[in-house]
């Protein structure tokens, strides 16, 4: 069974499952990890623990309260770790947790797809939108 086949057939059995939207699996994770700054996030920690301003330094359009919300989502799921050391001002470092850092893999897998089929979807979007 190839890959599309074996997607289909899971997609196929989550829907004979008793799942609402909460309890999704798949939609649990995918709506707070497949966000705008989640992916981004998480690859900046796949090299290393960041502070703060690093991570807002390596992504400068995003907003600090949107790297703050989205760093306490990631933190809230278990991706995350947030370290506080009792300095004054206190020094915060943000690190993947095992868990977070079981992810990096899938998604490795997601970026390099993207790397390698974004001229091609580019593209067709704008083959798309000089026919409408």
């Amino acid at each position: 069974m190839d890959a599309c086949e074996a997607l289909g057939a899971k997609f196929a059995f989550w829907q004979t499952l008793p799942l609402d939207r909460d309890n999704c699996p798949v939609r649990g994770l995918l709506d707070k990890i497949g966000d705008r700054w989640s992916t981004l996030l998480l690859c900046s920690l796949a090299a290393g623990p960041r502070r703060f301003g690093a991570l807002h330094r390596q992504i400068p359009d995003i907003s600090k309260r949107m790297l703050t919300q989205t760093l306490r989502t990631l933190e809230a799921d278990g991706l995350v770790h947030r370290d506080v050391q009792p300095t004054v001002p206190p020094s915060v470092t943000y690190s993947l947790t095992p868990l977070g850092r079981s992810f990096a893999g899938p998604l490795l897998g997601l970026v390099e797809w993207a790397e390698t089929h974004f001229p091609a979807v580019r593209q067709t979007r704008a083959e798309t939108k000089r026919a409408a």
